[in-house]
């Protein structure tokens, strides 16, 4: 048992490792033919995205997997799978027409609308018929779901490759290659769950659908507000300058996330044996403290490499037109040292079982981004959103700080 779960965590580490590093390809890829405007523009459509399709992670995995290992029989985990299917598409197309709404209260331009709408279906399909990929995870057998997943990235890599080589520059084009990979990845999954599943008659149970709901209501809002307080900052801050301006912030931003999902990587490997198998609460916030220290070096070392490359990593990645990056992503990386240590404290409120205190952190710093941002935006431009970006992360290792003191007072209340 031990070897398949070493070898089902490898898989999933190797998936996210490509994720990365072909997300940071062809975000290159994009900037460079569509140019600062048109970056602009697919970038706050993404940002729209990301925050309205938050709305379909309801039920999310940490409800339905613990419950599919736990059904009694194969009928039970398909009633299981179709009702959080059912959910996670409401949530989805509710999502799909707030962007909707949104995008026409702030009368967004048309290559906006455009790119939302193709980049809305990948949303629409992929947190829905991802619940085969929490099934597999039941079964403790990632690995089809992994090559699944590498696989509609190929056909995205390629699509994009192929819309690079023939001198494309729609916002349209490449929006629609990430909706080909959604489309690719629901096919493949649904095709493969079907194939390994009997047909049972499934009874619909709409107490089971209220359950689920209720149930994963936490996470639910955590996700949203963690969703949106990482992207309101470009949403506030697109309308208030130049396009330009805004595609250089926006590519800081993109090369930051993909350097702080290292330690969401790194975290995800560690925690299982260290933090959630502990046998003590004083134990797991030994080793909570350990491992957030050794993420800080982490990030403080990768931080300070990035701050004195970004002349090199800015222009190998985007190219001479976005050189306004350059001083954001320096000041940037020192202050993505906050979100190391962020993921670190954040694993004592996993280990506690305590979603409330992860929503109540997110809604702090969504609360304090806002704040902080309609402030300084309109006077100091991207330079405001950058401070704001830093607030934000500070709020969040406070808040982080904070639940390893809130430990100490309730050793009783943890769960088991």
């Amino acid at each position: 048992m031990r070897r398949r779960v070493t070898g089902n965590l490898l898989w999933m580490l190797a998936e996210r490792g490509l994720q990365v590093g072909c997300g940071i390809a062809i975000v290159a890829m994009l900037a460079r033919a569509l140019g600062p405007v048109g970056f602009a523009h697919f970038q706050y459509a993404q940002s729209v995205v990301l925050v309205a399709g938050s709305l379909a992670f309801v039920c999310s995995a940490e409800v339905i997997v613990p419950r599919l290992v736990a059904a009694p029989s194969p009928t039970a985990e398909q009633e299981l799978v179709l009702h959080a299917l059912i959910l996670r598409l409401l949530g989805a197309f509710s999502g799909y027409l707030l962007m909707y709404a949104f995008l026409g209260v702030t009368s967004a331009s048309a290559d906006v609308w455009q790119a939302a709408l193709l980049l809305g279906v990948a949303f629409l399909l992929r947190e829905p018929f991802g619940v085969a990929i929490a099934w597999m995870q039941a079964h403790i057998n990632n690995r089809p779901g992994t090559l699944f997943s590498l696989l509609a990235l190929a056909v995205k890599m390629a699509l994009v490759v192929g819309l690079v080589l023939l001198g494309a520059s729609s916002v349209a084009d490449f929006a629609s290659a990430i909706a080909i990979e959604a489309v690719v990845l629901a096919v493949l999954l649904s095709a493969y769950y079907v194939r390994k599943t009997p047909r049972q008659a499934i009874v619909w149970q709409l107490p089971l659908m209220r359950e689920l709901v209720s149930t994963g209501s936490l996470f639910w809002v955590s996700f949203i507000l963690m969703m949106a307080a990482r992207r309101v900052d470009q949403l506030i801050l697109q309308p208030a300058v130049p396009a330009p301006d805004f595609a250089a912030y926006a590519a800081c931003i993109q090369i930051l996330d993909n350097f702080t999902i290292v330690a969401s990587i790194l975290a995800a490997g560690i925690a299982p044996a260290y933090v959630y198998r502990s046998d003590s609460l004083a134990t797991a916030r030994k080793n909570v403290l350990r491992i957030t220290t050794l993420l800080a070096i982490l990030g403080m070392g990768g931080a300070v490499i990035i701050a004195s490359l970004a002349p090199w990593i800015v222009h190998l990645l985007y190219g001479s037109r976005f050189s306004a990056a350059v001083s954001l992503l320096q000041g940037g990386a020192i202050i993505s040292v906050l979100a190391f240590v962020d993921v670190g404290l954040t694993l004592m409120a996993v280990y506690m079982r305590r979603p409330a205190w992860i929503a109540m952190k997110w809604g702090i710093v969504l609360t304090g981004t806002v704040i902080v941002d309609l402030w300084l935006i309109p006077r100091y431009g991207v330079r405001g959103a950058l401070i704001g970006y830093g607030a934000a992360y500070l709020l969040a290792t406070m808040a982080g700080v904070a639940t390893l003191i809130a430990s100490r007072m309730h050793p009783l209340r943890v769960a088991t």
